[in-house]
Parts: C-alpha cells; sequence; structure tokens
C-alpha cells in the first residue's frame, strides 16, 4: 500500500516510518527543501519535497497514495510568533485533509494530541470522552491542535473524510533531534541544570510502541473515532527517579511550589525575547504543570490492539540515544 507520511524527519514521524517499514509498507515522507534529514537517511522510502502551505505541492506528494499518515505538526511551548504555529498545525492540516480527498485516499491516520483532551480528576486519567472546551486550552501549541482536530472532525462530518484520530501522550526514546519538550527534561536532568522540581505528573510511553499504535489505528481503527496512545502515568519526580535508577545522577532535594516558578518564568521568557534565546522555562509551562496530564490508553487497548511496553525501556533507549550524539555527558550507568 502507498503511503504518505508527514513529519517523517521529525521524533515521531520517523518512528511511524520504521514501524510502517517493519509491516511491508510502501513509504513515501514528505519533507521541505529545509528539512534535516538524517532521522530518514538509509531508510528504503520514497522522498519528495512539500509544503503543508502549497495545495499544489500536497496534491503532487499524495499522487497515487492510498494511506496518509499526518504527523507532523509544530511543537514547540515556546513561540515568539505564535500565527507561524497556527499556519502548520490548524491551516496545514486542513491543506492536507482537503489534497487526501482530492487524491481518493482510502485512509488516513491524523496525529493529534493528548494536549486537546479534558484534564484528570484527580488520581483519575482523563480519557477520549472527558469533557473538554477551548478555553481550558493553555498555550498556542494546545491551542492549535485543538483546532486542527477540530478541522479534521468537520471535514469527516461534512466531507466524509476516511480519518481515524490518534491522540499520543509523551513520547520518549531515541531520534528525538530538536529535542522535543518533554526530552529537553531529560537531557537538563542529566546535564545538572534542574536543581529542582514541581509537583506535576505526565503519561509516558515509548515512540516505537506509540508509532506502532498508529499502524493499529490505520488496520482496526474506526473512521471518525479517536485513541490515545499512550503508556504510564508517573509524576515527573517519579520520572527522575527513573532517570536516577540507570544513571549516575541524583534527583533534586529542592521542590518548588508552582507559583514560587512563575516569576522565574517571566524573567525566563523576558530574557529569551531580548536577546532572541529559547527561555529556560515558560508560564505555558509553568501553568499545565499545575494539573496532573495523566490519560487512559484503555479504548485503545481493547479496540485496536494497541499494547504499550513499560516506561523503562523508554528511559533507557532516550538516554542511550542522547549520549552516544553528544546531547549529554552522563550515559547508562554500569551497575
Amino acid at each position: 500500500m502507498k503511503t504518505l507520511v508527514t513529519g517523517a524527519t521529525g521524533f515521531l514521524g520517523a518512528a511511524v516510518v520504521r514501524s510502517l517499514l517493519s509491516k511491508k509498507f510502501d513509504v513515501r515522507v514528505m519533507a521541505r527543501q529545509s528539512s534535516v534529514l538524517s532521522n530518514i537517511t538509509g531508510l528504503a522510502v520514497d522522498r519528495v519535497e512539500a509544503d503543508l502551505q502549497d495545495e499544489k505541492s500536497l496534491d503532487q506528494a499524495l499522487l497515487g497514495c492510498q494511506a496518509l499518515f499526518h504527523v507532523a505538526a509544530d511543537y514547540r511551548l515556546w513561540v515568539p510568533k505564535p500565527k507561524e504555529m497556527y499556519q502548520t498545525n490548524v491551516l496545514g492540516t486542513k491543506n492536507l485533509m482537503s489534497a487526501a480527498l482530492r487524491a481518493g485516499v482510502s485512509k488516513i491516520v491524523y496525529t493529534s494530541s493528548v494536549a486537546v483532551l479534558g484534564k484528570c480528576n484527580g488520581s483519575i486519567p482523563a480519557d477520549e470522552d472527558t469533557p473538554v472546551k477551548f478555553q481550558d486550552m493553555i498555550g498556542h501549541y494546545k491551542k492549535s491542535k485543538f483546532l486542527a482536530e477540530e478541522e479534521v472532525r468537520k471535514m469527516i462530518r461534512n466531507n466524509g473524510l476516511p480519518a481515524v484520530i490518534v491522540n499520543p501522550s509523551t513520547p520518549i526514546g531515541p531520534r528525538d533531534i530538536k529535542p522535543t519538550p518533554t526530552g529537553k527534561i531529560i537531557i537538563d536532568f542529566l546535564n545538572g541544570k534542574m536543581p529542582a522540581y514541581v509537583d506535576t505528573g505526565l503519561n509516558i510511553v515509548h515512540v516505537d510502541d506509540c508509532a506502532l499504535g498508529h499502524i493499529l489505528a490505520m488496520r482496526n481503527g474506526e473512521i471518525g473515532e479517536r485513541y490515545i496512545l499512550g503508556g504510564e502515568d508517573m509524576s515527573l519526580k517519579n520520572i527522575l527517579e527513573a532517570l536516577s535508577s540507570i544513571t549516575s545522577k541524583k534527583v533534586p532535594t529542592l521542590h518548588l511550589p508552582h507559583n514560587s516558578v512563575i516569576p522565574i518564568a517571566y524573567l525566563s521568557e523576558l530574557i529569551a525575547r531580548l536577546f532572541g534565546s529559547e527561555p529556560m522555562i515558560t508560564l505555558d509551562a509553568v501553568r499545565m504543570s499545575k494539573r496532573n496530564m495523566f490519560f487512559s490508553s484503555e479504548k485503545a487497548k481493547s479496540k485496536i490492539g494497541y499494547i504499550p511496553g513499560p516506561s523503562h525501556k523508554a528511559f533507557i533507549d532516550a538516554v542511550e540515544w542522547f549520549h552516544k550524539r553528544g546531547y549529554v555527558k552522563v550515559g547508562l550507568s554500569s551497575k
């Protein structure tokens, strides 16, 4: 089956490509001229240059394709120019879905995010049906992904778009080249740049398990349905303890209340704007951290056969990859 993958040069997209190739799919990847290709170098894929803002290039990219995985997204918590993010995540998604309809693509997997879902209630994880509204979205990334998923849903209802929606939680593992915000947490901890932590929680999944979930959604997912592709709910402290257990780094003992971090975030963003750099911490990140981001993948397990592995392997693979490529000086311990 000729299959187009967007975002193939990125972290999750590259894992999806590898999973597709292992299942003998005929893979075409879409990349911009400026894309860094290291994540797909040496893979048996057909590469086409195209841009989500260029509808003619999308028509060419989809020519002859029966399936589409739209994994590409602008994933940042620091967004000095928000318009760019909305153009990529919202308008770009709409352009690609329209092109898929014109091309007669048989089935689509759209990669959304758990960022658009409702919040967990205490210790009870959120699921696909947890109530949520646009006003609940914190930051431009969440807002843009919420609007993008709404565009996909609208086209499913009104235009017969043959799309399944997946909502990955927090993937970690190899080939996180940017890195993602979560990858940066790992890097900062291992490089000794995390002197303290706050009470928050994430749902951790190995990027390869999440990628396989995409293939299962293509094969077994019902058009119009959404499936959370998650793994293990962990507090930030538990995450740092897991990293500590496989390396020589010690978990910071200083625990900070959320409100005490807000002035630091304000100052960090001010410095970033003045010097054109990345802030150490953002206001949106602090605001999001006030609630645990815990999610249930039970629907994906029961409906499409999704089976995520232990988070321990994800941490090992992430640390090993970051260490081998010089992101961190600390590698896996020998104990």
